[in-house]
């Protein structure tokens, strides 16, 4: 491709709204554009690494026999309406009427429309086991998009379903879907971990997410060094316990003004293992008072699993319902003697606490020597509300926990028969037994592993491509194009390259050579050959974008150079 012809609107400047790195790159790279908050167009360069990763997807699909098909994004709200997830999805789901008032949303995700389009052909066991993906966009209504392709609107995304007679099966299809996700992630030389994660809305059992290490990822996961336990926070179980202290006598303490954790650290002189936090939520069209450690966070998914409930039935509650539950200001709130009878959960570890110090329920007043047993009235026990941290114990062997920040990248669930059974999938047994089908679903957002890649591959000057996803292999740079020396041998490089099969950019535009240098390093493309003041001896400069280190060889040395790179990358160039 010749840069005199290619579409490439870089930018100078980094757009305002753009966060990540990833973002502001692909956005200056000219790789993306944004249309509305959360929607994108994909110009060429972009585009083509989607292709690339799209590639690498069906290639290691076919490898386990998953045979891709094409559904539609437009979905008729019958089919979510069988399986119940027409009003739990929430508001993230776009629901509109066509003109004849039938209801439809944009498909957020395929699992009704996939066990809908098998369940009518699938009769017998003998088709079973069977695998089907497809690469297509999604949509969801996010209440705040951001992070350019990381939490957009309209995403593409590969969904895979498995379809088998039996949980030994499904299992088998689930650990052939991990182990064909790890070829994925590692042909597109992503640093990941593999981790424990929550169902959610999808339903099912086990799941496990595919997390790409990075410090601007929005998943925070946990692991630990001398066993293989990893998941993220909001499914790390909390195995840490607390101090058991001799009880008092509870009293009452004055405390004005002093609503906050840590202005009471202060007020009393103790450490926040001392209290415990109470929240008032809304759960649906319930109030729920929530009693955690005072150091710890409020693992929502928890509670949220706890209640089964969804994430948007879910809210704080607001200033004026914390006064009529408490009859106090926010700040003071406490399980003990609420004004309003409502539900009280407590984490299991603030059971065993004792002598602590909770909120009287009355403004400027603090309970201290709280104790459980003695104090709380009708409570229920909860064995874990709160988010795991660095130094907890490991739920596998007890050594301490690591954390670190990611982006989810990939997921595998085992549905079991959640839809098979509300939409009707059955097949018959060796004994004529009319069974459901056992189910999985697996994804890969095709879009956030491009945002991906970069935000573990660039610098102070661009992307820095790997030479499996690059938009282009190699970069020739012509530095004067009007120099009939350097254009001819450009040109004789260029043509050689790709009638060898390579893919290559020819720099050929009436630019200074400054602007093509900044280009090259912005735009990311792995090896960079450039012809300059001593084409006439049929020399070229050669280098990498990773490292940069400029050595001058013989144009005819390229080949050779070029070949060493992509053995290194395990790939063939020819």
């Amino acid at each position: 491709m010749r840069m005199s012809k290619l579409y490439m609107p870089t930018l100078r400047e980094v757009p305002s709204e753009a966060e990540l790195p990833s973002h502001k790159l692909l956005l200056r790279a000219g790789m993306i554009k944004k249309l509305v908050s959360g929607v994108y167009t994909y110009l060429p360069l972009g585009f083509k690494v989607i292709k690339k990763i799209e590639n690498i997807i069906r290639e290691e699909m076919d490898n386990i026999d998953s045979q891709e098909l094409l559904m539609s994004a437009m979905h008729p709200s019958e089919l979510w309406k069988e399986t119940g997830r027409w009003d739990d999805f929430g508001p993230e789901m776009f629901k509109f009427k066509d003109r004849h008032d039938r209801e439809f949303c944009l498909g957020p995700t395929h699992e009704e429309i996939i066990t809908d389009t098998i369940r009518h052909d699938i009769k017998s066991y003998k088709q079973l086991p069977l695998s089907l993906y497809q690469i297509q966009t999604k949509y969801r209504d996010e209440k705040r998009p951001r992070f350019g392709l990381m939490r957009s609107r309209e995403f593409i995304m590969k969904d895979a379903y498995t379809f088998d007679k039996d949980e030994a099966g499904m299992k088998k299809s689930y650990y052939e879907m991990w182990e064909a996700y790890e070829k994925v992630f590692e042909r597109c030389e992503l640093d990941f971990k593999v981790v424990a994660g929550d169902s959610g809305a999808m339903g099912g059992s086990d799941s496990h997410e595919f997390t790409a290490m990075s410090e601007f990822g929005e998943s925070s996961i946990a692991y630990c060094l001398k066993c293989d336990y990893a998941a993220t926070d909001e499914k790390a179980e909390c195995r840490y316990e607390v101090e058991t202290k001799e009880k008092k006598v509870l009293k009452e303490v004055e405390t004005p003004d002093i609503k906050t954790i840590e202005k009471l650290i202060e007020f009393f002189g103790k450490s926040a293992d001392n209290f415990a936090k109470t929240l008032i939520v809304k759960a649906k069209d319930e109030y729920i008072a929530v009693v955690i450690p005072g150091d710890r966070e409020l693992n929502e998914v928890k509670l949220l699993n706890h209640l089964g409930i969804a994430e948007h039935e879910f809210e704080m509650a607001d200033e004026e319902a914390v006064k009529e539950i408490t009859g106090a200001e926010v700040g003071f709130a406490g399980p003990i003697d609420l004004k309003k009878d409502i539900r009280v959960l407590v984490d299991r570890r603030v059971k065993d606490m004792n002598s602590f110090i909770v909120g009287a329920n009355r403004t400027d007043y603090h309970y201290e020597n709280a104790n459980f047993e003695r104090d709380f009235k009708n409570a229920e026990i909860v064995e874990d509300l709160v988010l795991i941290r660095e130094g907890d114990p490991c739920p596998n062997c007890k050594a301490a926990l690591k954390m670190d920040r990611g982006i989810e990248i990939g997921n595998i669930f085992q549905l079991g028969t959640k839809y098979s059974e509300s939409l009707g999938a059955k097949y018959l047994d060796e004994n004529g037994k009319e069974q459901n089908i056992v189910m999985g679903s697996h994804g890969i957002g095709v879009s956030r592993t491009m945002a991906a890649v970069i935000e573990q591959n660039y610098d102070e000057d661009g992307i820095i491509w790997p030479l499996t996803l690059a938009p282009y292999q190699i970069i020739v740079s012509i530095i004067n194009i009007n120099k009939e020396e350097q254009k001819t041998l450009g040109e004789n490089i260029y043509s050689d390259l790709k009638s060898k099969g390579y893919e290559v950019l020819l720099d050929d535009r009436k630019e200074r050579a400054g602007v093509k240098f900044k280009d090259m390093d912005l735009i990311g493309i792995p090896i960079r050959i450039t012809v300059g003041k001593k084409a006439d001896e049929n020399i070229v400069e050669y280098s990498l974008r990773e490292d940069r280190e400029k050595i001058e060889i013989s144009a005819d040395q390229i080949f050779e150079n070029i070949a060493k790179e992509f053995k290194k990358h395990k790939l063939t160039g020819e």
